[in-house]
């Protein structure tokens, strides 16, 4: 530029960039008064009248633009649009000595003036970044490389600027930038120092003497923010070398300054901006860099870069004219925009960057660190030189150039604006805010490739706004929330703080989601709902729900070390989060808003919608924030219902809405304008964003993460400071004082708020982060599908009729497959959106089969295999019975029961003989209770798979216990629903709930310590307890008589001591492990646990000792006879036998040990008689019961069993010699009581047990001791004995075909039932793992499971490998499982379908006749004449009126309506019904097959009856 002054040739200057096209340099369309022309540009305008063409940023023009120039600057020739022709001024002249000017210019031949040069400016592309020059291009120009001045006379020159400054500062200073420009920083990959800056750095400096060089430094070079710990480590080495590395800060400066052009000038501090040391002293830098050049402020999102600049705006008086800058700027956006006029004319309409220039206002642009450089270069003629050339040739000049040029020319300012030139306001600056780049771990290289590189270092001075210190940030907090709670405010920041200083990346980018905005977003909810949890806002602001599990551990260990702890609120599982309107107010939960009265009432949204509790918290959240003025964002899979909530919230507020889609091909333009054309002219429309500013309505903008985020991040400007520029040039400001006067101005209604919607981040979304670009803007909303309760409750409400028991498989299954989504095992999360779908298909279809339906959702991913699988295996675990026939039923064959016989009768005697009655002592006293100690109870996630998913069988559900692989499972007992499996190597208790999901585990191996020796064999029983000991066991270990009271819930365990001698049966316990032969062990009697009082006895001995849990007393009772066993078969009388003879007593107690005075028990001996001889007359055989109910069969069982009509107390017993028998009378009569037998074939303890079973082959040798476990059990409401027996007692060949081998199994459940008389087999699998403790194994059980009833229709086998499996036995209960099973599947049978049409015939019928018969079999419809037609009239067919009878040729149906089948007269019924008949009676004569009759071309007749 200096040469073209020297030399005072006129210039063309171009600044190139990615946006600049053909018409940019060529020729440009323009239309004027209806007519379109094309306007010459810069290089046609050089070329013509001889000017220089300066192209400005060569590396930043697309690769295949500039070639249009080629033949120019080759050949001085170039075809233009228009027509015309450049030619060279050679064979112009040559040219016009042969024709005239006149010939010449009718062919459009233009003269290139010989003046014409082109001087091109780039950078070098392999150093700096662009693209590099094309070689056509690149060989028709000479070059020359510009260096830096020599070290000497830059050094001249800045002595010259900076008087008050010591010589040495300076040429410090300047020896620094020379270092820092050299190859060998290059080659560190440190960026070159802005040379050129010193300049004004140094009037900073000559002003303020007592800056400190490194600040100075920052100013012009932030190695701090650019760069990585090497390229920090490289600057700081070269600082300390040229003495600059004096870091102290200065004190705040105070200098006197001109108010800006501002009418009114800011007196005191904005009342929401509040002054800290750090914010002083910042702005005291800005204002010394004010003076010299434009500044660009560089921090982290949220640091508050805007309250700062806006201050700064206002302190100096300034204007502020707010930027926003996004990725797909382009040249034009930033300085003028195509528009057409009233009349259609195209115009150029300056932006807002240019009225500020102009106007002398401070131009604030946001977010240079996301636009393109290329687009930013188009800038750096106006940062540097303050002058701009605009596209429509308009020239904006600095000041001091502008006044000479007005007295060097003798104009006014109205003759050079006529002329296109204008000058900048010398007020004019440029204040940018941008974000720090990313640094990257390999150090300095990667700061380089920044978007803060070498060109951009020399355009701004640089100031960081570092994040606040605590105490700062403490003080600004409580100044702007003065109710914050301080508690609550010093956790916030001790977390903040934490977070910010970790060198851990992950910690860090959460930290940047608590930026100060956000602290103080929280704070002020915090101010106003103080009872609100600060872990709660932490995860709200994190969105921690979507957070990678990395991210979301890490967050929640930060907050454990904080010690925030998210409290459960103890009122929030019992608060009802319903929503009341009352008298214009509404409330969710606990917060309370007055109702709207909008204008357009057609506008509020209303949406089906069944509120749920975890919705309503959603609103409740919602409101707390909308009532602070937030604008909201809610984040969540789909179909989770964000559209239904917020539509919901805003009907109830009576709120107007706007609603906005966005997609992938949203511009700025179309989120803010609708451009139409009107009698040609281009007309902009408001958008719904637009309106709802207007109007004071909501803005609901949907799918807000398919935009691209540099299209979105406009919005920032609206949601802070309440400014916008909308395409057509008007603005949108938030303050009406300002807009006084003012045209194109639009005030944003007080009432405008907007509610964003996006799915989460990350895959399978496929959008773009919208929550990382402008997250901390919103107040955020993490919305996920309902609990499984509030989703049940949901689904009841969308599906009625829909069975319970399928809504529970469907959030089961579903709430299975989300979690599996979480953890990336699918991709695709299931939603609530689905699972309603299915209901409301079930609804409307109730006969369709659920595992039909489910495959409307799951069928988009039959395709692929390994989704399906897992899918499938989900499915069917939660008994979806997906890909099952209704066919595939395999319930165990049923075999004969044997008739009930009397066998016999049981006599209690009751004479007066004193060798018969008698009396048994007994004494109370309290048990020693030694304890607690509290062991931890462990939970285990319970993986319960439903049996009936391919097929129906008695089993309906089985899981694994986590035991280890050599551990016993010794006893299993029920409470309602609760299952208890103890376990006896190491000894352990197991509790689960029927239904539950996960599984309680106390490892009581302390109690019971392993012997050294190992021969100690522990046998453990469990007594569940009842009410008010709900959840408590009481464990009894039978060799050492060791009894404990554990409780579940507690972890507490208690020893109770029954002897009031101590501890002395342990003693004993070294005996048994040294003899051998083992001694007669302890057993309880738990038939009354439920009752909290238990039974315990020696076998061999002669005392009973009866435990009260709640007394917490021992009663023992001293008998004359030696115990086998006990059977309590009711509260106050007890079976006994005795041990050797198998002699039975019946032990009568008092009902209350305690109110009896004498305490004394009587024993009464039983004798048994065979059936044939009388009673006392002779001896049957003993029968040595194995089980006793303790309750009575109720009476119509009864009857059944014995198929005879009869009511009468009674006991069910089972014994090895038969399936059951059924004891009448006892023990309520003292009459005889009568014994009736179902006796076997062949006795259980005579059959050998071969090695058939599921491991008896490992059990080597006989067994040397009876089973501790019998494994049988009374089902009494269901008439049923269920035990468990091993193979080789079961009559497999009965049970399976000749053909078939057995499968391999632990046990087979025999299931006896007395209702129907017949007895079943059902196998029990064998257990994928066993104890290698055979011996010990044989001791627990004959079969390798035990079991325990469940319910009233049910047992609960346990194997030994830990398998829990729930079998259905009762009939009753087998039969409605079936019906559900076979409605899940849904039916099908095996019909074709048929098409049914409805018509109107219009004719009358007249007489029924059988009709022709068709030899071809052609489809007839509506007339009255073919038999099988359907829809006509007097013929037999289908769907017709008047016929005699239905015939099927099978063809589609046409069906006339029941009105006119109904007006058939009565004289041609009674004649059609006569005809049926007959034809009925010769059908049954001829082929004896009633109803049915052939005809020779296959036609069905179906039955005689007048339906047409």
């Amino acid at each position: 530029m200096q040469y073209l002054e020297l030399t005072k040739r006129e210039v063309e200057y171009v600044a190139l960039s990615r946006d600049t096209t053909e018409t940019d340099l060529k020729q440009r369309r323009e239309i004027r008064s209806g007519t379109a022309f094309y306007i010459d540009q810069c290089a046609v305008r050089a070329a013509t009248q001889g000017r220089v063409l300066v192209l400005e940023g060569l590396e930043k023009a697309e690769r295949n633009v500039l070639p249009v120039l080629n033949n120019l600057l080759e050949n001085r020739e170039m075809q233009l649009e228009d027509g015309r022709f450049l030619m060279s001024a050679e064979r112009f002249d040559k040219l016009l000595q042969e024709h005239t000017k006149e010939e010449l210019d009718a062919w459009k031949i233009v003269r290139v003036s010989e003046d014409f040069r082109v001087i091109a400016l780039g950078l070098p592309v392999p150093k700096y970044k662009g693209n590099p020059l094309d070689p056509p291009l690149r060989s028709r120009f000479q070059a020359r490389d510009i260096y830096h001045l020599p070290f000497k006379d830059q050094l001249e020159m800045l002595y010259t600027v900076g008087p008050n400054i010591s010589a040495e500062r300076v040429s410090q200073l300047l020896s620094l930038a020379t270092t820092l420009c050299s190859q060998e920083s290059s080659d560190l990959g440190l960026p070159d120092f802005p040379v050129d800056n010193l300049l004004p750095a140094l009037h900073v400096l000559n002003a303020f003497p007592m800056l400190s060089s490194q600040q100075l430094v920052q100013r012009l070079y932030p190695y701090t923010s650019i760069l990585g710990k090497d390229g920090r480590t490289a600057v700081e080495g070269v600082l300390s070398r040229f003495e600059l590395l004096d870091g102290r800060r200065t004190k705040t400066s105070r200098f006197r300054f001109q108010p800006g052009p501002k009418s009114h000038v800011h007196q005191a501090a904005a009342p929401n901006f509040i002054s800290t040391p750090s914010h002083s002293q910042l702005l005291s830098e800005m204002m010394q860099s004010h003076m010299v050049k434009d500044m660009c402020l560089i921090g982290a999102k949220g640091c508050g870069k805007s309250v700062l600049a806006r201050e700064f705006a206002e302190i100096l008086g300034y204007s502020m004219e707010p930027v926003m800058l996004y990725q797909d700027m382009t040249a034009r956006d930033l300085l003028q925009q195509r528009c057409t006029l009233p009349s259609g004319d195209t115009a150029w309409r300056p932006s807002p960057l240019v009225t500020a220039a102009i106007e002398g206002k401070l131009l604030l642009l946001d977010g240079i660190h996301r636009v393109n450089l290329g687009t930013l270069a188009v800038l750096s003629r106006l940062l540097h030189d303050r002058e701009l050339d605009l596209y429509d040739g308009t020239r904006l000049l600095r000041w001091d150039r502008y006044q000479t040029l007005k007295e060097q020319l003798q104009l006014s300012d109205e003759q050079l604006q006529e002329r296109s030139i204008l000058p900048v306001h010398p007020s004019f600056r440029v204040l940018a805010l941008a974000e720090p780049p990313v640094l990257g771990a390999a150090g300095g290289s990667s700061g380089a490739q920044q978007w803060l590189g070498p060109e951009l270092l020399t355009m701004f001075l640089y100031h960081s706004v570092t994040p606040l210190a605590r105490a700062e940030e403490m003080g600004l907090i409580q100044g702007l929330t003065p109710g914050v709670p301080a508690e609550a405010a010093e956790q916030l920041l001790h977390l903040t703080h934490s977070l910010r200083k970790t060198n851990d990346p992950t910690a860090q980018s959460l930290a940047s989601s608590l930026s100060t905005r956000q602290l103080l977003r929280i704070c002020r909810r915090l101010s106003q709902y103080p009872e609100e949890s600060v872990a709660h806002a932490v995860n709200k602001a994190c969105l921690s729900r979507f957070l990678p599990s990395l991210a979301r551990a890490s967050l929640e260990k930060s907050l454990t070390n904080c010690s925030i702890q998210d409290k459960p609120d103890p009122a929030e599982q019992t608060q009802d989060y319903s929503c009341v309107v009352k008298d214009g107010v509404l409330t969710i939960g606990n917060v309370s808003a007055p109702i709207y009265s909008p204008s357009e009432k057609m506008k509020v949204p209303d949406v089906l919608f069944y509120d749920n509790p975890q919705h309503m918290k959603v609103m409740e959240d919602m409101l707390k924030d909308f009532l602070l003025g937030e604008h909201l964002l809610l984040v969540g899979n789909q179909g989770v219902g964000k559209n239904k909530i917020v539509d919901r919230f805003l009907h109830l507020l009576n709120r107007p809405r706007e609603y906005l889609q966005l997609h992938r091909d949203t511009t700025i333009q179309t989120l803010t304008l609708q451009p139409s054309v009107r009698d040609g002219i281009i007309t902009y429309e408001d958008s719904p964003l637009v309106k709802a500013v207007k109007m004071g309505h909501i803005l609901v903008i949907d799918e807000a993460d398919k935009a691209p985020t540099n299209v979105t991040c406009i919005l920032k400007t609206l949601v802070e400071s309440g400014e916008m520029i909308l395409a057509d040039g008007r603005r949108i400001i938030s303050d009406p004082r300002e807009a006084e006067g003012r045209p194109n101005l639009i005030v944003m209604h007080p009432d405008f708020r907007m509610l964003v919607l996006a799915n989460r981040p990350g895959f399978p979304f496929l959008g773009n982060d919208f929550y990382g670009a402008l997250g901390d803007i919103f107040s955020c909303h993490a919305v996920d599908n309902p609990k499984p309760q509030a989703e049940l409750a949901m689904l009841k409400r969308y599906g009625p009729d829909v069975p319970d028991a399928t809504l529970q498989k469907l959030v089961a299954a579903f709430g299975e497959l989300r979690s599996m989504a979480d953890l990336g095992t699918i991709t695709y999360p299931y939603s609530t959106r689905e699972v309603g779908n299915i209901v409301k298909h079930l609804q409307r279809f109730p006969g369709e089969g659920l595992a039909n339906v489910v495959r409307n959702v799951f069928d988009f991913d039959s395709y692929n295999k390994d989704t399906r699988e897992v899918l499938i295996e989900a499915l069917h675990k939660h008994g979806i019975p997906i890909g099952a026939r209704p066919t595939s039923v395999k319930l165990a064959k049923e075999l004969p029961l044997p008739e009930p016989q009397m066998t016999g009768h049981w006599t209690i005697n009751q004479e007066g003989n004193a060798r018969r009655k008698l009396l048994c002592p007994t004494e109370t006293h309290l048990i020693d209770i030694k304890g607690p100690v509290f062991l931890r109870v462990q939970s285990y996630p319970c993986n319960r798979q439903e049996s009936r998913a391919l097929s129906f069988s008695e089993e309906k559900a089985h899981w694994q216990i986590p035991m280890n692989e050599v551990n016993i499972i010794c006893d299993v007992a029920t409470k309602e629903d609760v299952v208890y499996v103890a376990t006896c190597n190491p000894v352990s208790l197991f509790s689960m709930s029927e239904r539950g999901d996960t599984i309680q585990n106390m490892e009581l191996y302390d109690v019971f310590p392993r012997t050294i020796s190992g021969a100690w064999q522990p046998f453990v029983t469990i007594a569940p307890l009842g009410s008010p000991l709900d959840g408590q066991v009481v464990l009894h270990e039978e060799q050492s008589n060791t009894v404990l009271h554990v409780d579940l819930v507690t972890g507490a365990v208690r020893r109770l001591l029954l002897s009031p001698d101590g501890d002395q049966p342990a003693g004993k316990a070294s005996n048994w492990w040294s003899s051998k032969e083992q001694q007669g062990g302890y057993k309880m009697c738990r038939e009354f646990a439920h009752k909290n009082w238990l039974l315990f006895f020696k076998e061999e001995g002669n005392q009973l000792e009866v435990l009260d849990v709640l007394e917490g007393r021992v009663h023992s009772i001293s008998l004359p006879i030696n115990l086998k066993s006990v059977f309590l078969v009711a509260e106050d009388r007890w079976l006994l036998l005795e041990s050797n003879t198998n002699k039975k007593f019946l032990l009568t107690k008092p009902m209350h040990m305690a109110a009896e005075e004498s305490g004394v028990c009587q024993l009464h001996s039983i004798s048994e008689d065979g059936a044939d001889s009388g009673h006392g007359a002779g001896s049957a055989d003993v029968s040595v019961p194995q089980m006793l109910s303790r309750d009575q069969l109720p009476n119509e069982n009864l009857s059944a069993a014995l198929n005879q009509k009869i009511v009468s107390p009674n006991r069910l017993l089972a014994d090895s010699g038969s399936f059951a028998r059924v004891v009448v009378g006892f023990p309520d009569l003292m009459s005889p009581n009568e014994v009736y037998s179902f006796t076997r074939p062949d006795d259980l303890s005579v059959m050998k047990s071969s090695d058939s079973g599921g491991h008896m082959f490992l059990r080597g040798g006989p067994q040397s001791s009876a089973a501790k476990q019998v494994n049988c059990v009374s089902l009494l409401s269901a008439n049923q004995v269920v035990r468990a027996l091993p193979p080789s007692k079961v009559p497999l060949k009965e049970v399976y075909p000749k053909d078939v081998t057995p499968p391999m199994t632990a046990a087979y459940l025999e299931v006896t039932d007395l209702n129907s008389k017949k007895v079943k087999y059902i196998p029990v699998p064998r257990s994928m793992t066993v104890s290698p403790y055979t011996s010990w194994l044989s001791k627990v059980s004959q079969s390798d499971v035990v079991i325990a009833p469940l319910g009233s229709g049910g047992v609960v086998s346990v194997d030994m490998g830990g398998y829990v499996r729930l079998w259905e036995t009762g009939l009753d209960s087998l039969q409605r499982s079936l019906l559900e099973w076979r409605n899940m599947i849904g039916t099908e049978d095996g019909r074709p379908i048929q098409i049914t049409v409805q018509r109107e015939s219009g004719l009358d019928v007249s007489a029924p006749k059988h009709g022709k018969i068709d030899a071809n079999n052609d489809p007839h419809v509506g007339g009255n004449q073919w038999a099988g037609g359907t829809g006509g009239r007097d013929t037999a067919g289908l769907g017709g009126k008047g016929g005699p009878y239905r015939l099927d040729a099978g063809h589609k149906v046409h069906q006339v309506s029941q009105a006119e089948k109904d007006a058939v007269p009565e004289d041609v019924r009674k004649a059609a019904r006569e005809m049926a008949e007959k034809a009925f009676k010769e059908s049954w004569v001829s082929y004896s097959v009633p109803g049915l009759v052939i005809s020779p071309n296959n036609h069905r007749l179906l039955c005689p009856q007048l339906d047409g």
